[in-house]
């Protein structure tokens, strides 16, 4: 049986969109859950479970990011997969740093000393960086969907 996935469209002719308020759109109309929970109760949110909801954020912002152009499910995966990685991750925080605000960095300090438990594979620092990078996402998910879409614009994710 022929598979029915939809061929890959040359979209050449379209300029490359440098607009990201549709995927800001996007993480707004999934956050209205998040407009609940008070600033008191994010403060007293563990970082592992910030992180917990950044690592599912930055999956859904990755997959609407490369749902453009038109491709075979096995493209779409095989491109988010490589910016989900710890690896990727961990290159991510290190290059949204210098754009952190003091408050930020203290949400990455308080994820990188909550990361616990690793993959074998993987070097501890890079585990803690890549688990850093999720509760940052989660908590400005919760608090500041602006300035979590300025700091994701930043990040330059791949496209192929």
């Amino acid at each position: 049986m022929k598979s029915q996935e939809a061929e890959p469209i040359d979209r050449q002719d379209e300029p490359p969109t440098s607009d990201y308020s549709w995927i800001q759109a996007c993480l707004a109309n999934t956050a209205q859950l998040s407009q609940e929970i008070s600033p008191t109760q994010v403060q007293q949110i563990s970082p592992a479970a910030l992180a917990y909801v950044g690592d599912a954020v930055y999956e859904l912002y990755a997959r609407i990011l490369y749902l453009l152009p038109l491709q075979r499910l096995e493209t779409y995966h095989r491109l988010v997969v490589a910016q989900v990685r710890a690896e990727t991750q961990a290159l991510h925080l290190r290059s949204l740093i210098p754009h952190l605000r003091e408050a930020e960095l203290e949400i990455v300090r308080r994820g990188r000393n909550a990361s616990t438990g690793r993959p074998k594979r993987l070097a501890p620092e890079i585990y803690q960086q890549a688990t850093s990078l999720e509760t940052l996402i989660g908590y400005l998910y919760l608090t500041d969907i602006p300035r979590l879409t300025e700091l994701l614009q930043k990040l330059h994710l791949e496209q192929e």
